[in-house]
């Protein structure tokens, strides 16, 4: 079984907290780590993160406003 890892910076429930000691977190499965939330999910359970949904992107025009 091939298993693909998961990029946090790509998913929408990924965010940077203020705690230095638990830098990235996980809104999805609401905790805070210092290392992937996705690799923290994985050596927790030995499956993938079933929670990761794509990050929308915004884009801006050429004048710097969001589109």
């Amino acid at each position: 079984m091939e298993s693909k890892r998961i990029n946090c910076l790509a998913c929408k429930h990924y965010y940077i907290t203020w705690d230095p000691k638990f830098p990235k977190g996980c809104r999805a499965h609401q905790f805070k780590t210092n290392h992937l939330p996705s690799l923290q999910v994985f050596r927790a359970s030995g499956r993938p993160c079933l929670a990761f949904e794509k990050k929308d992107r915004l884009t801006h025009s050429s004048d710097g406003r969001r589109v």
